[in-house]
């Protein structure tokens, strides 16, 4: 599973539905749009080949000529995009113009120009409200498969830093108190103040009744990035922290009773941190002039007590210059870091493989693969406690292996083959070497082999510290059976 389920009462067809919403104002079905994906994972398992397809159905929002804007989650791994009027009389395939799946939102148009044409026709975009405050009444719509307009009025009980997709990639999110109903096209769907767009529900909490909301200052952020080309996303400082409560750690610290700040525990290599001169056991103070007490949280002028990231996330965009407060053995410090964007590319391990083939190998039997987050959530709900431990290790530390590694390349599994007796068994072990070269990544492993056709293969493991041998010939015959028996390509290394 490569992310956090909904808790969605719209979502669940069983259940039933709440007391009826009133029905909201007919010109509002000139501003949305349903979208319709076809969506289809890789499998994790079994690399060569993708899992059954699924389908989710949503209500977009106009917010430009012939453009809409949804959830990233709707269009992550999306085999078909399809727009349908609020009537469900015209359609029109849609193409992604802009997505950010770390914020979880993307920009749509239409594939064909003629097509859209019609589509958007007597269409009316809305415009972006200005930041609601908390205990503003927010209206967020559905429309049912008849084509009635259905309204639930919300009150904004909270805001809060969060993850709404990805796991680690924390934005601002409203919390909005609303009794939601079962109702089609509800997979995501627009939230309004006073006729204008104020946010894009992200999942329902039905026990609670608690929607949780992408907030209007991203939402804003993102459609002014994607106007210009080429998306520039949301900027990053590259730290990882750790917060200051406990009384011994604040003296080991040298920090007085009166001052707050967070523990710089990583700082990640490349960033803009780093750049910066930021070293891990500093503390940091204030950003820009925003005191960061020591749970992380600083004073919004509007929002009241927020996370800190947001001061990144939500505040800045790639390539502004801020000022950063630190404490470093005691001592005050002050330095500037001009924000960069972390590209998933650089990760040791992504954090997603949304709408890329994963990479691999399979060699007389045994399948290696590069490690990706999606690998480690395909473990089940509890991936964080049921996955190896070595390949978590990986994930929560990778400054202990980026040295050695671009990829981490491990054994995923191993199908039972003449040429894998006795080896059925193993699986999630890291690779080191193949053939006495050190592995860095797939392409390495491809190569380390190749290099030794004709011998007897070794392969040296990270975990266990010992080796095994592959035969050269036993394999390469394995390896025909396999593309007889239906696998289309024995690797993959892009």
């Amino acid at each position: 599973m490569r992310r956090r389920l909904l808790t969605t009462l719209f979502l669940a067809a069983s259940l039933p539905a709440m007391a009826d919403a009133p029905a909201a104002p007919a010109d509002f079905k000139t501003s949305v749009l349903r979208l319709n994906s076809t969506v289809q994972a890789w499998n994790a398992g079994q690399p060569w080949e993708k899992a059954h397809p699924s389908s989710h159905r949503a209500l977009a929002a106009i917010i430009a000529p012939q453009q809409v804007i949804t959830t990233a989650e709707m269009v992550a791994d999306a085999t078909y995009l399809e727009f349908e009027s609020p009537d469900g009389t015209r359609f029109a395939q849609a193409k992604v113009l802009s997505v950010d799946y770390e914020a979880n939102l993307a920009l749509l148009g239409p594939a064909s120009a003629e097509a859209g044409a019609k589509l958007f026709a007597n269409t009316t975009p809305l415009e972006i409200s200005p930041p609601p405050s908390i205990g503003a009444s927010l209206d967020i719509y559905q429309i049912e498969d008849n084509g009635v307009a259905l309204r639930t009025s919300g009150t904004l009980q909270s805001i809060d830093v969060s993850s709404t997709f990805l796991p680690g990639h924390n934005f601002l999110t409203f919390m909005v108190k609303a009794s939601m109903q079962s109702a089609a096209s509800s997979y995501t769907v627009p939230v309004l103040v006073r006729g204008q767009l104020a946010g894009l529900l992200s999942s329902y909490n039905s026990k609670d009744q608690i929607c949780e909301v992408c907030a209007t200052d991203i939402i804003a952020r993102f459609i002014k990035a994607a106007s210009h080309a080429p998306y520039t996303g949301f900027p990053s400082l590259g730290v990882a922290v750790a917060f200051t409560e406990d009384p011994l750690f604040r003296q080991w610290l040298k920090l007085p009773d009166d001052q707050g700040g967070i523990y710089i525990s990583a700082v990640r290599k490349g960033s803009a941190a780093q750049a910066a001169g930021i070293k891990k056991g500093d503390v940091l103070l204030a950003f820009d002039g925003h005191q960061i007490d020591r749970r992380g949280y600083y004073q919004h002028p509007q929002y009241g007590s927020l996370g800190w990231g947001h001061l990144t996330r939500g505040e800045h965009a790639v390539g502004d210059v801020v000022t950063l407060a630190l404490m470093r053995d005691g001592h005050p410090l002050e330095v500037q870091a001009t924000l960069t964007r972390e590209e998933e590319e650089s990760r040791l391990v992504p954090n997603y493989t949304f709408d890329t083939a994963p990479n691999y190998l399979v060699k007389g039997g045994f399948i290696f693969q590069e490690l990706t987050l999606p690998m480690l959530q395909a473990f089940g709900e509890d991936w964080n406690a049921r996955a190896p431990l070595n390949l978590l290790d990986v994930y929560q530390n990778p400054e202990k292996y980026r040295d050695r590694a671009e990829r981490i390349v491990f054994l995923s599994g191993v199908i039972p083959t003449p040429a894998t007796v006795g080896y059925e068994s193993l699986r999630n072990l890291i690779v080191r070497k193949v053939n006495g070269q050190d592995i860095r990544r797939l392409k390495g492993l491809i190569a380390a082999f190749n290099s030794n056709l004709g011998e007897l293969h070794s392969i040296e493991f990270d975990d266990e510290k010992f080796t095994i041998y592959l035969d050269e010939a036993s394999s390469a015959a394995v390896d025909n059976q396999l593309l007889q028996r239906g696998i289309p390509h024995l690797s993959r290394a892009e």
